[in-house]
């Protein structure tokens, strides 16, 4: 039964996230294709991001929530104001619609974005 799930996981990732996106180097893979942040650069290197950023937001929280503690390191609102776009009329596009930042890779990999049903999904004014 665990491979039925994670054949229809691979193949939901593939449709969401496959058709627009470009191949891999070796061109077997395709790739989500990702919004670029405003900065110069994120607060950790890409690779650690990708792979970590769950355990910083998680930290983040525990640290905030249990402890009163509010740094701007790792907070969701630091990573919205830096990654979310603006559409034609200047106004913000939420990084979970279709194609933008935290969406583009949540639905490549098939997994459920949960932040944002408390969490602003655009920046502050």
């Amino acid at each position: 039964m665990k491979w039925k799930v994670l054949l229809h996981g691979l193949v939901v990732a593939l449709a969401v996230g496959g058709a627009a996106a470009p191949a891999a180097a070796d061109g077997r893979t395709p790739l989500p294709s990702i919004v670029k942040g405003k900065g110069d650069q994120c607060v950790e290197p890409t690779e650690v991001m990708r792979k970590d950023h769950m355990d910083f937001l998680l930290h983040q929280r525990d640290d905030t929530v249990h402890q009163g503690i509010r740094t701007k390191r790792h907070s969701l609102k630091g990573c919205v104001d830096c990654h979310s776009v603006r559409d034609a009329g200047g106004k913000p596009v939420p990084v979970t619609d279709p194609g933008q930042f935290c969406q583009s890779c949540h639905s490549y990999a098939a997994v459920k974005l949960d932040c944002f049903s408390c969490h602003a999904t655009t920046p502050e004014k």
